[in-house]
């Protein structure tokens, strides 16, 4: 099962995710990420970042498939092999082929966003001004009356205002529009880290 799957409902049967869930899924999916940046040699950039490759099992355990397309030291997409998916592709990436590990904390966020509302990142469905999620849901992250109400209505009260404030300012620095001002992903899995902590130590 990928986590394509558990968000747009593939098996009727499974319930939705709770939010303790989705919280550890990005947790381990920011860790393996990490790893890729920082653990291997030369470091990789994943470059296509999406829900279908994150894959899970039924303990929600992450294993992120698809690595392994592209060194850092790649300068332009056009080098890289394999398909990447453009609603998910950080600015830079499709406007001048540029690549990095930045962009990937892009495609990082926009996979929180999903997580966050439950929504596809692009979705005619909606009204003109909320189809495309990213450029609709930006200037929102900072205003908690504003995510509760974006937030997917599966998992709505099952978290505090707290923590979906802490989870949308993660976002909102992993979907900065200029690279140099997302975090890396180091910093993210420390954050995440911190607030599965805390829930964990509230479940106590």
């Amino acid at each position: 099962m990928t986590l394509h799957d558990e968000l747009r409902h593939v098996d009727d049967s499974s319930k939705p995710l709770s939010w303790n869930a989705r919280l550890q899924v990005a947790s381990e999916a920011a860790k393996a990420l990490q790893h890729l940046h920082d653990g291997c040699q030369p470091p990789v950039v994943h470059q296509n970042f999406e829900p279908s490759v994150v894959l899970l099992n039924s303990t929600l355990v992450v294993h992120i498939s698809e690595c392994g397309l592209a060194s850092l030291a790649s300068k332009s997409v056009s080098q890289l092999s394999g398909h990447t998916l453009f609603h998910y592709e950080a600015p830079e990436v499709h406007e001048s082929g540029s690549v990095s590990d930045r962009s990937d904390v892009y495609s990082f966020g926009v996979v929180m966003l999903e997580l966050l509302t439950g929504r596809k990142p692009y979705d005619s469905s909606y009204p003109r001004a909320e189809q495309h999620l990213v450029r609709w849901a930006t200037s929102q992250l900072y205003d908690i009356d504003a995510i509760t109400k974006m937030v997917d209505p599966s998992i709505r009260g099952q978290c505090s205002d707290k923590a979906l404030s802490r989870f949308a300012d993660i976002i909102s620095r992993c979907i900065q529009h200029e690279p140099e001002f997302r975090p890396p992903m180091s910093e993210v899995v420390q954050d995440l880290t911190r607030m599965v902590s805390n829930v964990s130590r509230a479940s106590m």
